[in-house]
C-alpha cells in the first residue's frame, strides 16, 4: 500500500477493455430456507449509471454486497472489473469505491484529515484538495465531522468513496435525509463523476432520483430481476396508453389514447391553436415500479396459498 498519494486524473482512459464493468450469471444466495437471490443475470456497462431498485427484503443489498466482495454467494458466476469479488485481492479493491449509508465514526477528525487519510490507502488516489472541492466542502474542510449537517456528512462519505479514483462506485441510498436542494446538488456531483468515466451502481428508494440519474434501471423483487430497461421504457412504460387532459365548457376532460400527438393536433384545431389546461400524461416510473413489484408479490402470495 502506498504511503504517499499519487495524483492522477479523474478519468479512466486506459487500454481497450471489456465493455462490461459487471457481469453476473445465475447468482444465488440463501439464508436458511429463504432464497434471497434467486438466479440473477445482470450486465452493467462501463461508464454508465445503473440503478437497482426494489423493496426492502427483495435481495438488493445482498446482491450489491456480493458484487463488492463483502458477502459470499451460494452459486452463479460474478465478474466485476475482470475479477471474481470472492477471491479478488487488494489491487482490485483499490479500483472500486463504496459509499455506504452514513456512520458517525471518527467524529473528532476534520474533513481534510479524513480525506487525506483515506487517500493514503490507494496507489493512484485523486488529489484530496480537488476531491474536497468536487463535493462542495471547501468551506468545511477544517470542520470536525461531528459539526457537519446530514447533507455535508453525506458529501464527505462520497469524498471518501471517490478519493481512490475508482473505476466503479457503489452508492447505497446516497441522498437519504437530504433536503430538496441538497439532493439536486448531489445529483450534479453524480453526473460529473459519470462524465469523468466512473461507472456507478446506485441503490435508492427515490424513483425520481433513478429517473434523473440512471442510464438503465433494474427492478428486483423476491430475489429476481423482474424488469430491466432505460427509465423511459421500463416495464413497457412508453407502450402504455397516454391520458390527454384539457379544459372544456368549464370542466376537466380526459381521453385515453394510443396516438396522443394526433389527438392533441385535433384538439388544437378545435380550440384554434391553444388548448386550455392541456396535459399529456403517461404512467410515471413510480406507477410502473409499484405495478411490477405488486405483480410479483401477488404471485408469491398465490403460490404460498397453493402449497399449503
Amino acid at each position: 500500500m502506498a504511503t504517499t498519494p499519487a495524483t492522477t486524473p479523474a478519468t479512466h482512459p486506459g487500454p481497450a477493455r471489456d465493455s462490461h464493468a459487471v457481469r453476473v450469471r445465475g447468482l444465488r444466495k440463501s439464508y436458511g430456507d429463504k432464497q434471497a437471490v434467486d438466479g440473477i443475470d445482470l450486465d452493467i456497462e462501463r461508464g454508465e449509471v445503473f440503478a437497482l431498485l426494489g423493496p426492502n427484503g427483495a435481495g438488493k443489498t445482498t446482491t450489491v454486497e456480493i458484487l463488492e466482495g463483502y458477502r459470499h454467494r451460494d452459486g452463479g458466476e460474478v465478474d466485476v472489473l475482470g475479477a471474481d469479488p470472492a477471491s479478488a485481492g487488494r489491487s482490485w479493491r483499490s479500483r472500486i469505491g463504496i459509499v455506504l449509508q452514513t456512520s458517525n465514526e471518527n467524529a473528532e477528525l476534520t474533513v481534510e484529515e479524513m480525506v487525506r487519510h483515506f487517500a493514503l490507502y490507494y496507489p493512484g488516489s485523486r488529489d484530496p484538495d480537488e476531491v474536497i472541492a468536487a463535493v462542495g466542502l471547501e468551506e468545511k474542510r477544517r470542520a470536525r465531522m461531528r459539526a457537519l449537517s446530514g447533507g455535508q456528512r453525506r458529501r464527505l462519505d462520497v469524498a471518501l468513496g471517490i478519493v481512490g479514483n475508482p473505476e466503479l462506485l457503489f452508492l447505497d441510498e446516497p441522498t437519504t435525509g437530504f433536503d430538496p436542494q441538497a439532493r439536486r446538488d448531489f445529483w450534479d456531483l453524480v453526473r460529473s463523476l459519470r462524465s469523468d468515466g466512473t461507472t456507478i451502481l446506485l441503490t435508492t428508494h427515490y424513483l425520481d432520483e433513478a429517473e434523473q440519474l440512471a442510464d438503465r434501471v433494474a427492478v428486483i423483487a423476491s430475489g429476481r430481476i423482474v424488469a430491466l430497461d432505460t427509465p423511459e421504457r421500463l416495464g413497457g412504460r412508453m407502450a402504455h396508453r397516454a391520458r390527454v387532459r384539457w379544459e372544456e365548457d368549464g370542466a376537466v376532460r380526459e381521453e385515453s389514447t394510443d396516438a396522443p400527438t394526433r389527438f392533441v393536433v385535433d384538439l388544437a384545431g378545435r380550440f384554434d391553436g391553444e388548448v386550455p389546461g392541456l396535459q399529456v400524461v403517461r404512467p410515471s416510473l413510480e406507477d410502473v415500479y409499484l405495478s411490477l413489484i405488486g405483480d410479483v408479490e401477488d404471485a408469491a402470495a398465490e403460490l404460498a396459498r397453493s402449497t399449503r
